[in-house]
Order: C-alpha cells, then structure tokens, then sequence
C-alpha cells in the first residue's frame, strides 16, 4: 500500500521570515516567492518578513524589491525591519516612508523564536 501526505489544506501557524540576505536574486527569486505564496495560497495563517541586515541597503535602493514588499504588505503580510540595522545604512526614514513597521527587534525576534512560529531565514 501506498501512502501519501497530503498538502496542507488549510491555513495553520505563523511563519516568520528574516530576510538577512544583501542579494537582490536572493530576494527576488527566493524570499519574496515563497514568503507571498505562504500568504496567498494560505500555507499559514500569519506570515510576517523581517527585515534585517544588509536587506535593509538593498531594499532601500530597489524600486521593484519595493513594490514587491508593497504588494506583499497589501495582500496581508506583516512587514518589521530592524531600526538598529536600517540606522547603520542610513535607511530606517526610507523604510518608514514605505510603511514599514522600524524598530528595535531584538526582543521581538527572540519572542518568535521562542513561540510556535516557523522561523525561515534568507
């Protein structure tokens, strides 16, 4: 007998993304597919990205990583972005501008961590 797991059907949990990566392929291809889709076919019930690290330079300077982010935020997605980080660049007011929630993260990230969300990191 064969036996098969099915996909999730329904919605369930909450996923945390911390998006670290500097590279916009990175993101493009990787972070924002998966984090969007988590949302869109509802693979979770909460899905939330952090912004952390050189993510932060690079999002600031990308028209298309903003609207993806935007399209991301519209459809749901809970968008934070470490205020330590984006400081150091230079960014947490073009961060702000996009509506992103900036702000201290060390707690909060611990928070997640110590709950039952799914932490993914790119």
């Amino acid at each position: 007998m064969i036996s098969f797991i099915p996909a999730a059907s329904a919605a369930d949990g909450k996923l945390v993304v911390l998006w670290t990566s500097g590279d916009p392929e990175v993101a493009e291809k990787v972070c924002f597919m998966y984090t969007h889709n988590a949302k869109l076919q509802g693979w979770f019930d909460e899905v939330t990205m952090i912004i952390w690290g050189p993510s932060s330079k690079l999002l600031s300077g990308n028209e298309d990583l903003q609207m993806a982010v935007k399209a991301m935020m519209e459809d749901g997605i809970k968008v934070e972005a470490c205020v330590a980080c984006a400081d150091m660049y230079g960014v947490s007011q073009d961060l702000r501008e996009m509506g992103i929630d900036v702000k201290g993260m060390g707690v909060p990230l611990t928070d997640y961590l110590k709950s039952d969300a799914k932490i993914l990191n790119f």
